[in-house]
């Protein structure tokens, strides 16, 4: 992970926002201001490369380039501009590239916990929309064998319904973020995570029918 070197941080910067700390890096370009953007996103943004990446030492890499790439492009940063969605959608950028040389595909955490006041309108963890109480269709598999199947069954999904699934179950990442890292209107982003679940308990019911895939 990047280690944020020689830190001039003072109380002044832990006070501004993430967009004044980078207005700021992109027109007076201190070290102190950047190592303050590191240290706010290290542990989040490397857990979400991690996840999505399913390779720590892959995700060191990736996070490291995308910082590089904030520094390289700091002089298109515009005022105001929301910095979150900023760097993970050049965060998600590295990831995809990242992956596409290594020929794979993303990952995604099965126990993600989202609370409804994190997100707009899911709660609980992805694999609990797909088995519940009333013996849902993956109700008889082993815990291992569901996260398993869970696993598979999203490589088997279209590339932009599995990157949006992805998205969504990481970091809390909200609707509005999400449209803008991939940049796609809020109701496309709804409409692919709807599109996404249907399709997984589709598959999800026709284990009861077929037995395992």
């Amino acid at each position: 992970m990047v280690k944020a070197i020689g830190s001039d941080s003072t109380r002044e910067l832990a006070h501004l926002t993430d967009e004044e700390l980078m207005s700021r890096y992109r027109d007076r370009g201190p070290e102190a201001v950047f190592t303050e953007l590191v240290h706010r996103y290290e542990r989040e943004l490397f857990r979400y490369l991690a996840r999505y990446l399913g390779d720590p030492t892959l995700a060191d890499d990736v996070f490291q380039n995308t910082f590089l790439q904030i520094h390289l492009k700091r002089g298109l940063y515009e005022d105001g501009r929301p910095f979150r969605p900023w760097l993970y959608a050049i965060g998600t950028h590295q990831a995809v590239d990242a992956l596409r040389k290594a020929g794979r595909h993303p990952t995604v955490s099965l126990d993600q916990q989202v609370t409804p006041n994190q997100r707009e309108s899911e709660a609980g963890s992805l694999l609990d929309l797909l088995v519940n109480e009333d013996n849902g269709p993956l109700e008889e598999l082993q815990v291992q064998e569901r996260q398993q199947w869970v696993r598979d069954s999203i490589e088997r999904l279209p590339g932009s319904l599995r990157q949006t699934l992805i998205l969504a179950y990481h970091q809390d990442l909200k609707y509005r973020e999400i449209a803008e890292i991939l940049r796609i209107p809020v109701g496309t982003v709804k409409s692919r995570l709807h599109s996404a679940l249907s399709k997984l308990q589709d598959m999800a019911r026709s284990v009861n029918r077929d037995g395992k895939e």
